[in-house]
């Protein structure tokens, strides 16, 4: 500040004040006066400008906004879920006897058809070419009967056999026929019974392990039940709905139970694995419950769920998301947006004249990050998103343009 007095000062020329104050004749004091005029005014005017550049401007509170917007908006019902698989058979002995052989490693994929132990057939072998034996007695007995019988009818239309003769011989052939008929059904069902003791798997699917250990008896007397296959590259997903949820499906054309192609929407599910995260695959609704059980208010409703790689194990239970409602032209806003009071919700808008204005809104269902708003809110408005906390009504701001979010659903 001095440097700037003193150059100012020395701005006068003094030599050039003593020339004109003798042309015209003024004194030395008039002289002197006039420069002390000057150097003042020059530090007056040189204080006002540091007082100018040093007083802080008001600086304006950062927002970050973002438009309010219309659009249609799915709105999903989340309930507990359990994992079924989609074919889960028991394979138990069908006749009795000692388990000889097991043919597969407990917990591995098994083929349909596959053989997976083996019963004691002895017995059953042994009954089986009884059942063989008395078969070949019984063709024999109906070919010596179908032989008599030839022989007897040529006689007796040469009046050299008596009627009764010929009718003992018809009916030797027509028992020896029945018999031969009893004899092969014994064969068979004694075959079918020694194909009991190859036990096979009657789908293809994941085994689980043996129930009954080598070498014990199995079957009516002993432990029928050997194995349980499961099938489980497809799962179902079963869940319980309540009543109201059903209507407004229904009410949004939301198919529940069926796939129809003059319906806007299929109930599609999604499931949450045990660790948080969201099942890649989605499933759809394929069976709800024509009826409501009274006791507990709801009703049944299952989906098939893909299963490639086993993630899903059955009897685990899940969290299922499905959806149930669909809000056409809906608003709905960041729920860090909303502020609530005693009086309600509400949210702060910036208006074009980039004053904040507090406005109070009904909420609706919230999705994910989002919730919808009722009344309140018109499209085209510029919502705070951030930086709200230090906001008042009335209050003059500097909006920006939030960032954009990740889609929440």
């Amino acid at each position: 500040m001095f440097n700037v007095a003193k150059a100012i000062v020395h701005s006068v020329n003094i030599m050039d004040i003593k020339k004109i104050s003798v042309r015209r004749g003024l004194s030395r004091r008039v002289v002197l006066t006039v420069a002390c005029v000057c150097v003042a005014a020059g530090l007056v005017w040189l204080l006002v400008a540091l007082l100018k550049k040093d007083k802080p401007q008001e600086t304006l509170p950062v927002v970050s906004v973002q438009p309010v917007e219309q659009k249609d908006v799915n709105i999903y019902g989340e309930y507990v879920g359990r994992i079924a698989p989609q074919h889960f058979v028991e394979v138990r002995a069908r006749v009795e006897g000692y388990l000889e052989k097991m043919f597969f490693q407990e917990g591995t994929y098994v083929e349909k058809g596959q053989t997976l132990f083996q019963i004691d057939p002895q017995v059953y072998k042994a009954r089986a070419e009884k059942a063989r034996a008395q078969l070949n007695k019984a063709t024999a007995q109906l070919n010596k009967a179908s032989r008599d019988l030839a022989r007897i009818r040529p006689l007796y239309e040469q009046n050299a056999a008596s009627q009764l003769d010929l009718d003992n011989a018809e009916a030797a052939y027509e028992s020896a026929k029945a018999e031969e008929s009893v004899a092969r059904a014994d064969l068979m069902q004694a075959e079918l019974t020694l194909g009991y003791t190859k036990v096979t798997s009657p789908i293809s699917g994941y085994i689980t392990e043996r129930k009954a250990d080598i070498g014990a008896l199995v079957g009516t007397s002993g432990q029928s039940l050997l194995a349980t296959v499961v099938k489980s590259d497809t799962v179902m997903v079963n869940f319980s709905m309540t009543s109201l949820d059903y209507l407004k499906s229904k009410d949004r054309n939301v198919n529940l139970g069926h796939t129809d192609d003059t319906e806007r929407q299929d109930a599609y599910v999604t499931v949450t694995l045990s660790d948080g995260t969201e099942y890649p695959h989605r499933g759809l609704v394929d069976f709800a419950s024509p009826q409501v059980d009274p006791t507990t208010g709801t009703f049944q409703v299952r989906a098939a769920m893909p299963n490639p790689s086993r993630t899903l194990l059955p009897g685990e239970f899940t969290r299922v998301k499905v959806l149930v409602d669909v809000r056409a032209d809906a608003i709905d806003i960041p729920a860090k947006a909303i502020e609530t009071e005693k009086g309600g919700a509400y949210v702060y808008i910036v208006r074009p004249d980039s004053v904040v204005e507090r406005r109070y809104v009904e909420t609706g269902p919230e999705i994910g990050n989002e919730i919808i708003v009722e009344r309140g809110l018109a499209a085209g408005e510029s919502l705070v998103v951030e930086g709200f906390h230090k906001l008042h009504h009335g209050m003059k701001v500097r909006p920006v343009a939030a960032a954009p979010e990740a889609d929440s659903e």
